[in-house]
């Protein structure tokens, strides 16, 4: 079992600045996370800052995006990279290898190879030439450069990411993506999936915990949340606390509505 990214801290040696993330609560109040599992998961209410943190790790330990832009273009995470300044990191190993990934950004990504290979297979298609002057060895080399780019996308997402359904689109991109002895960062991955779907990403995530992967996975799954031996940290209200799967309740809900949704509707639609 590999951990590489072992825990965070709040920095004690200077202030925290006014605005945001700074002022979400389970920020002004964070102490140390540990990360002892393979696989831990962040869970709370929307608004809870799980997504906060979880976009602090990702900008901190420089991971590439699977989004329509990358981290370092993301404008979205500009407030966010200011906290991880704020923050002490422990590491049994830093490294690269890895992605951070929010659902709703896969869209963006999936349009951006798409475009990418449509660009690519234009210019090598194209008999328009715009080095002029240039010898024909020139010319080749250039569509060379295009050919093998091409060729490197092709191979890791066939036809595109946009050419099937979304969820069979998720599982073509961690296919081509997951890597052993990666940290791989996850907002809402369940968002596209059927419950089936679900457990095909339970068995995947094993997979690749096998190979020294490491997962920090923010979600309302209870699917997903019964991961063996993951750590689960519940996101509620200034604190983050350890929490066992039955306690959380996300898992009371669904289990005591599936026990018996005709109550619960009841009460619901009356």
């Amino acid at each position: 079992m590999t951990i590489h990214l072992r825990s965070i801290t709040l920095r004690d040696d200077k202030p925290l600045p006014s605005g945001f993330p700074f002022d979400v609560p389970v920020i002004k109040g964070l102490q140390t996370l540990n990360f002892t599992s393979p696989i831990t998961f962040f869970v709370g209410e929307n608004g809870s800052g799980k997504s906060t943190i979880l976009e602090a790790i990702a900008s901190a330990a420089e991971l590439p995006t699977i989004g329509s832009t990358d981290t370092t273009q993301d404008d979205t995470l500009s407030a966010i990279d200011e906290l991880g300044d704020y923050l002490k990191w422990v590491w049994s190993k830093r490294l690269r290898t890895g992605f951070f990934m929010r659902s709703e950004d896969f869209f963006g990504f999936a349009k951006r190879i798409g475009s990418e290979v449509r660009y690519l297979e234009h210019k090598l298609k194209s008999d328009e030439d715009t080095h002029d002057g240039q010898s024909d060895f020139a010319r080749q080399l250039s569509k060379m450069g295009y050919a093998n780019e091409y060729r490197a996308l092709k191979q890791l997402y066939g036809d595109g990411l946009d050419a099937q359904s979304h969820g069979e689109s998720y599982f073509k991109l961690f296919r081509a993506r997951f890597r052993p002895s990666g940290l791989y960062l996850m907002d809402e991955p369940e968002a596209p999936l059927s419950p089936n779907r679900q457990l095909t990403l339970i068995a995947m995530l094993k997979q690749m915990i096998d190979q020294d992967a490491q997962f920090i996975i923010a979600t309302h799954s209870p699917i997903l949340l019964a991961y063996p031996n993951a750590t689960i940290y519940n996101f509620t209200g200034d604190e983050i606390i350890e929490t066992d799967y039955d306690s959380l309740e996300h898992v009371q809900i669904t289990r005591d509505f599936l026990n018996n949704p005709e109550s619960y509707l009841r009460h619901l639609l009356q």
